[in-house]
């Protein structure tokens, strides 16, 4: 029997690396949720503008983030591969925070559009390298776990204090617009300290095979091998129909809150939050448990939990506050599995690319990784809204019972019947503890022939 001789990661190297994680995640849902109503509205562009604005700055992802990949796969300085594209996208994206959340008078669509370009082109520099970095901390299965595991988790933490530091602004007399702003001047404080603790003290190592030369960046033929990986394929396809399945609920929670739960804001607040905390508190038993059990079966039984809760909610009527508090406490801590342990299995199957290949393409898996990601979510959104107009809902008014059963069924039935697709996917996932041991002695073997 093979047994794991870890190289552990160390507490403090851990910590140092998940903590930017909780700056980065600082302005998603103000970016997401509340940019886009402050410049409609304020601002005065419409909605119909700042919409096409999003679209337009979200396109430039699709050419970013596999160029962002291979460029960090590629080219090597000093202090690493990951390190300077983290270091400089943290900077860049710092600047476009400021900019978008604090605009000039007279801002109009030109200043949205340039600084929405400008703050997606520095989060692609963070995301595509800072998560394969950090499949790179260690060699070992179990210890991939605890590394997004801990960047996730440090993720949702930031989740969280975005949406207390707008609450407490307001709560001390400033405008919303002032409360937005807080976010982003939080989140450039805590990434300046983060960022900088993150460069001194986490290293960042140089490809481990290096048998063959680099290829050039028009050699795409080289980059799509991915195709013949199959147990990524297989990997990518269920973190997509998971994706798809958590971002249904996501884009209608204030929807289903508001129209079919008739909950008051207090009780939203209460809710929400409890989503988050139980996602944070349950992620180290989802990484313990995954060191016995493995992390594709213990990523399947967490999504068969999230199922076995969300069926029950088509039967909640109107006021049934408690009952749903529940289920967000056992859908929210499923979804501390959903960002913990998929991201680790992902560092497995470029671990099978590597032997194969001979190639360090950690960036360039994670750039596919993070385009599923958004796909995921962007479908999602176009489904939900497309049904909910079909359906005849209205997001202001008064609606049918039909409608309400439409958004019940979209909201949580749909995403229970991906789920199990996405539990099927991946109930056979090849690549065990047991394998991965033997794909990194391999690779080890390798690069001490090629040395």
């Amino acid at each position: 029997m093979l047994v794991s001789n870890p190289d552990r990661l160390a507490p403090d190297r851990l910590a140092f690396y998940a903590l930017p994680a909780i700056a980065f995640a600082m302005p998603t849902i103000p970016v997401y949720i509340y940019l886009p109503a402050f410049y409609a509205s304020e601002l005065g562009l419409g909605l119909a503008a700042t919409g096409l604005m999003l679209v337009i700055a979200r396109s430039f992802d699709v050419v970013t983030d596999p160029l962002i990949g291979i460029l960090s796969d590629r080219w090597s300085s000093r202090w690493g591969r990951r390190k300077p594209w983290v270091v400089a996208g943290a900077v860049i994206a710092a600047v476009a925070l400021v900019q978008l959340f604090q605009p000039p008078a007279g801002s109009g669509n030109a200043h949205l559009l340039l600084w929405l370009i400008v703050l997606s082109l520095g989060w692609t520099m963070i995301a595509v390298p800072y998560t394969a970095w950090g499949a790179e901390l260690s060699d070992d299965y179990h210890e991939r776990a605890r590394a997004s595991g801990a960047r996730e988790g440090a993720s949702i933490l930031g989740i969280v204090l975005a949406g207390a530091v707008p609450a407490a602004a307001i709560g001390h007399g400033f405008a919303e617009r002032d409360g937005l702003a807080a976010v982003a001047w939080s989140a450039v404080a805590v990434g300046a300290v983060s960022v900088l603790l993150l460069a001194w003290r986490v290293p960042d190592r140089a490809a481990a095979v290096s048998a063959t030369p680099s290829v050039r960046l028009s050699d795409w033929r080289q980059h799509l091998s991915v195709v013949r990986n199959a147990a990524f394929l297989r990997l990518l396809a269920a973190w997509f129909v998971n994706g798809l399945a958590n971002g249904l609920p996501a884009v209608l929670f204030a929807f289903y809150l508001d129209h079919a739960l008739k909950a008051d804001a207090t009780a939203r607040g209460v809710l929400i939050m409890s989503y988050f905390l139980a996602g944070i508190a349950a992620i180290p038993l989802w990484v313990g448990l995954s060191r016995r059990y493995g992390k594709h079966r213990i990523w399947c039984a967490a999504m068969l939990m999230a199922c076995a809760a969300f069926v029950w909610v088509p039967f909640l009527g109107e006021g049934a506050i408690v009952a749903f508090f529940v289920i967000c406490i056992v859908t929210g801590a499923a979804f501390g599995a959903d960002l913990a342990l998929p991201p680790a299995m992902q560092a497995d199957v470029v671990d099978l690319d590597t032997l194969r290949t001979r190639k360090d393409r950690a960036g360039w898996y994670f750039a596919l990784w993070s385009m599923a990601t958004k796909a995921a979510l962007a479908a999602a959104a176009g489904i939900a809204f497309g049904a909910l107009a079909l359906a005849g809902f209205d997001a202001a008014g008064t609606n049918s019972a039909g409608a309400i059963v439409t958004l019940t069924v979209l909201y949580a039935l749909v995403p229970t019947v991906l789920k199990l697709g996405a539990v099927a996917l991946i109930w056979g996932h090849p690549i065990t503890a047991r394998r991965q041991i033997i794909i990194r002695r391999r690779i080890t073997a390798l690069a001490q022939r090629a040395a």
